[in-house]
């Protein structure tokens, strides 16, 4: 996949610590950037997808009032301790 160049403009504060990071894990700046980008992106997109589910699952229950009962689920749970 080509790479494209994005630029990102820190304030010197966080510039700095992001040099000081990196001589002390021996990675460039560049890298370090790049992961953390790719971490948040990863964290926010499953947040995303589970609010897209939720969403789902509200929106179905509304619909049809299906549901499970607060002891109904504590008993499937005690069930599933006990098999294990």
């Amino acid at each position: 996949m080509p790479l494209v160049t994005m630029g990102v403009k820190l304030d010197k504060k966080t510039r700095d610590r992001l040099k000081r990071l990196g001589k002390a894990r021996q990675r460039s700046p560049h890298w370090l950037m790049k992961v953390a980008i790719e971490g948040y992106l990863e964290r926010e997109e499953a947040y995303e997808r589970e609010r897209q589910e939720d969403m789902q699952r509200w929106e179905e229950y509304r619909l049809t009032g299906e549901h499970i009962a607060d002891d109904a689920m504590m008993e499937w749970l005690d069930e599933l301790e006990r098999e294990t």
